[in-house]
C-alpha cells in the first residue's frame, strides 16, 4: 500500500473520538502524538476551572459567602493568571517545553492544596497560584501546536486542542454529579487535580522541543538561559504596538463576557429553576458534547475561509446566545446552552490562533502571554462588575448580561486583524 493510501486510511489515536471528525492525512504521527501529549495541560486548565464554576454553591455555603461576595471571590481567583504573564516569556528564553513541565508540576501541587483549604482567604491563594501555572502551561501548549503544525492544519490543531481541553469539563461534571456523595464533597473533587503529577515521566519522554525555537535558540547572539527574559517584553511592545493593542482589547472583552456568562451558569440554574447538581452535570456531558465540536469546527473554518469572517460571527453570536440562556424559562435553558458554548469555544479557538501567528518566534511565547493576561484582567474585571452593578439581595443575572455584551467589541477588533489563515507563520511575522 502507497504511503498516501496509508495516511488516508490511518485511524484515529483514542483519545480523538470519532466525532471531533478524522485527523487529516497530512498531519505525520509523531505531531498528532505532540498533540495529545500537550493536550494533557489544557485537559487540566478546563477541569480545574470547571470545578471552580461548578462547585461556586458548595463552596459558597461552606465558607458563608453572600451571593453579591460570589462574583469577587472569582474575580480574585482570575487575578491570579496575571504572574503568569511573566513568566511565559521565559518559553521564548529557556524553551517551550521546560516552562510546559515546570508549569504542569506547579498547577498540580496547587490544585491539591486548594483541596487542603481552611480559609476563603487560603482557598483563593491557593486558587491564585494554580492559575499562574495553568494559564502558563495552557499558553506554552498553544504556542508548541502553532509552531509545529503546517499552515494547512494549524487551525485545526488548535482546534482540537481546545476540544481535548474541554474533556476535562466532562469529568468534573461527572465528579460533581456525585459532589453530594462524594468523601468532603468539593474538596474531594480538587483533590483529583492532583493526577498529573503522576504522568511527569510520560510527559517528559513525548513533549519534545519546537524545531521553530530550537533555529531562533541557535541565531541568538545573546546566550541560551534564563537572563535577559524580559526583553521579548520590551521587544514585543516597541514592534508590534498596535497587534499588542488589538490582541488585549480582543483577549480583555472577550473574557469578560465569557467569565460572566460561563462563570454563573451553575449558580443560575440550581438557585432561578431548582435544578440539581446532578442535573447541571448532565447539560454539561450531553449539551456540552455537541457544543464543544465549535473547537475544531472553527479551526477547520478558519483554515479554509479565513480567521477573521469565522471569529467576526461566532463573537458576535455569543452575547445573544448568553441572553437567550439566562432569559428563556427552564425547558430551554439546555437547548440555548448548546449554541452558547459551541459559539464560545469556536470564538476561543480563532482567538489564540491568531494571537500565536501575528508575532514571530522570538516573541510568540510573550505574545500568548499578552493574551492571557489581558483576557485575565478582562475576566477578573466583568466579575467585579458583576458585584459592583448587584444591589444587595437583588438577583445578579441582569449584570451578567450586561458584561456578557462585551463580546461585540471583541468580534468588530478581529474583524479588522490581518488574515492569518493558511499562511505560514514567518511570512506573517
Amino acid at each position: 500500500m502507497s504511503q498516501p493510501a496509508a495516511a488516508a486510511r490511518r485511524r484515529n489515536p483514542w483519545w480523538i473520538p470519532p466525532f471531533l471528525g478524522r485527523v487529516p492525512a497530512e498531519v505525520p504521527p509523531h505531531h498528532v502524538q505532540l498533540l495529545g501529549a500537550v493536550a494533557f495541560a489544557v485537559f487540566f486548565e478546563s477541569f480545574d476551572q470547571a470545578l471552580l464554576t461548578q462547585a461556586i454553591k458548595q463552596i459558597a455555603v461552606e465558607f458563608a459567602l453572600e451571593e453579591a461576595r460570589i462574583g469577587s471571590l472569582l474575580g480574585y481567583v482570575r487575578l491570579g493568571a496575571i504572574p503568569a504573564f511573566l513568566l511565559v516569556p521565559f518559553a521564548d528564553r529557556i524553551g517551550r517545553r521546560r516552562l510546559f513541565l515546570v508549569s504542569v508540576l506547579g498547577m498540580s501541587l496547587a490544585t491539591l492544596a486548594s483541596a487542603l483549604a481552611r480559609s476563603p482567604v487560603h482557598f483563593v491563594a491557593m486558587q491564585m497560584l494554580a492559575r499562574t501555572f495553568m494559564v502558563t502551561g495552557s499558553a506554552t501548549a498553544f504556542v508548541i501546536v502553532s509552531e509545529e503544525m503546517h499552515a494547512r492544519h494549524r487551525g485545526w490543531s488548535i482546534g482540537i486542542l481546545g476540544a481535548l481541553g474541554a474533556f476535562g469539563v466532562g469529568l468534573s461534571a461527572g465528579l460533581f454529579a456525585a459532589i453530594d456523595v462524594l468523601p468532603y464533597g468539593w474538596r474531594a473533587m480538587y483533590a483529583v487535580g492532583a493526577l498529573p503529577l503522576l504522568l511527569l515521566p510520560w510527559l517528559r519522554r513525548n513533549v519534545v522541543e519546537t524545531a521553530r525555537f530550537e533555529k531562533q535558540r541557535s541565531e541568538r547572539s545573546d546566550g541560551d538561559g534564563a537572563g535577559g527574559w524580559w526583553r521579548p517584553l520590551f521587544a514585543l511592545a516597541r514592534e508590534y504596538p498596535l497587534r499588542v493593542l488589538a490582541i488585549g482589547v480582543v483577549g480583555a472583552t472577550q473574557s469578560a463576557s465569557a467569565s460572566a456568562a460561563y462563570g454563573f451558569s451553575a449558580y443560575f440554574v440550581q438557585v432561578e429553576h431548582g435544578w440539581s447538581p446532578g442535573d447541571y452535570a448532565s447539560m454539561l456531558v450531553v449539551a456540552g458534547v455537541v457544543g464543544v465540536l465549535g473547537y475544531p469546527f472553527a479551526g477547520r473554518m478558519a483554515d479554509t475561509r479565513g480567521r477573521r469572517p469565522v471569529g467576526g460571527v461566532l463573537l458576535g453570536l455569543f452575547p445573544l446566545l448568553s441572553f437567550a440562556f439566562y432569559q428563556g424559562p427552564s425547558w430551554f435553558v439546555p437547548l440555548a446552552w448548546i449554541p452558547m458554548i459551541f459559539a464560545l469555544t469556536g470564538g476561543e479557538t480563532i482567538i489564540r490562533a491568531v494571537a500565536t501567528e501575528l508575532f514571530p518566534t522570538r516573541v510568540r511565547g510573550t505574545a500568548t502571554g499578552w493574551l492571557q493576561l489581558s483576557g485575565t484582567l478582562g475576566a477578573a474585571l466583568g466579575l467585579f462588575a458583576i458585584s459592583w452593578l448587584t444591589p444587595e439581595g437583588e438577583s445578579a443575572i441582569p449584570a451578567v448580561l450586561w458584561v456578557a455584551a462585551s463580546a461585540l467589541v471583541a468580534a468588530a477588533v478581529v474583524m479588522r486583524l490581518p488574515e492569518t489563515g493558511s499562511r505560514e507563520l514567518e511570512e506573517i511575522a
